[in-house]
């Protein structure tokens, strides 16, 4: 079974930063390309963001190009979404995952990590 960790979330003010992780058990890590998901209170889940097998490419969602940057160490088998100019839209639970690099599929998912943006 294929787990994914998630931590970094928390309570930041206005025009901060945060910085999320997400840890991929296993050795297939480098076989898939991650992505980056949120959902706020009654609203669905959002793409936020998505990033290659090698981290050569990277695509993100209008709302926060420009604010956010994935990155990605496959040797310590680790994502990360770079966090900042943050604002209370921001909000939300932020969710990564993970599928194969030809498919918008995802197959594995994390729990969520909280990010509360205050004004």
């Amino acid at each position: 079974q294929v787990q994914l960790v998630e931590s970094g979330g928390g309570l930041v003010q206005t025009g901060g930063s945060l910085r999320l992780s997400c840890t991929v058990s296993g050795r297939a890590f480098s076989s898939y390309a991650m992505g980056w998901f949120r959902q706020a209170p009654g609203k669905g889940r959002e793409f936020v963001g998505r990033i290659s097998t090698s981290g050569g490419n990277t695509r993100y969602a209008d709302s926060v190009k420009g604010r956010f940057t994935i990155s990605r160490v496959n040797a310590k088998n680790t994502v990360s979404l770079q966090m900042n100019s943050l604002v209370p839209e921001d909000t939300a639970i932020y969710y990564c995952a993970a599928g194969a690099s030809n498919s918008l599929r995802y197959d594995y998912w994390g729990q969520g990590t909280q990010v509360t943006v205050s004004s």
